[in-house]
């Protein structure tokens, strides 16, 4: 394989998603339609790393422009609650729920002994300084439900003790369009405790 290509085929093969044999496909497709994919891609990804950043008040993406994001700035939401995420990504995927109209917080990623990820890597921090400043009234923790987010939302907890800020967690529960008997234990389990009337 051409050295060029190789390189191509190692960088996508970094992205999420992109495993050895699809980054290899991708690759060779950009090569062999290089006007209708490659340079839109290039073009696209170059406007992306001049343009985007993330907010300095959330740490959810937003641009150059616009730093504090629209969201952060918008005068309707409800300046009281705020929900911590892992990632920029999760803002985008409980807005689309449209379930929460307050303020968002990204602490870029999750506490994670094997990847090197220790609290001094998050932005909990900011997240403890916001709630004081900004007199939040609840922070909610939307953060995964495997080990490393339990510690991450055990930690954030921790921390915002004695902040006056009442903490609470998504709910834990069976997936929509889910069976009982499709449900591993601990997912049952955690339906179970969380169960809510009718």
């Amino acid at each position: 394989m051409l050295a060029p290509i190789d390189e191509l085929e190692k960088a996508l093969a970094r992205l999420p998603g992109f495993g050895r044999r699809s980054s290899a496909r991708a690759a060779l497709a950009l090569v062999r339609e290089p006007g209708r994919l490659l340079e839109p891609l290039a073009a696209a990804l170059d406007v992306a790393r001049r343009r985007v950043r993330c907010c300095s008040r959330c740490g959810g993406f937003t641009t150059v422009d616009r730093d504090p994001c629209d969201t952060c700035t918008d005068e309707t939401r409800d300046g009281t609650i705020l929900c911590v995420v892992e990632e920029p990504a999760d803002i985008a995927s409980i807005e689309a729920s449209g379930a929460f109209r307050g303020r968002y917080h990204s602490l870029g990623g999750k506490l994670s002994p094997a990847r090197h990820m220790g609290p001094e890597r998050l932005r909990l921090a900011e997240m403890a300084d916001r709630v004081v400043r900004e007199g939040i009234s609840e922070v909610v923790l939307a953060l995964s439900t495997d080990m490393e987010g339990d510690a991450t939302a055990g930690y954030a907890a921790e921390m915002l003790k004695g902040t006056g800020a009442r903490v609470t967690r998504l709910a834990f529960g069976l997936p929509a369009d889910s069976g009982v008997a499709y449900s591993d234990p601990l997912t049952l389990k955690r339906a179970m405790a969380n169960r809510t009337s009718q």
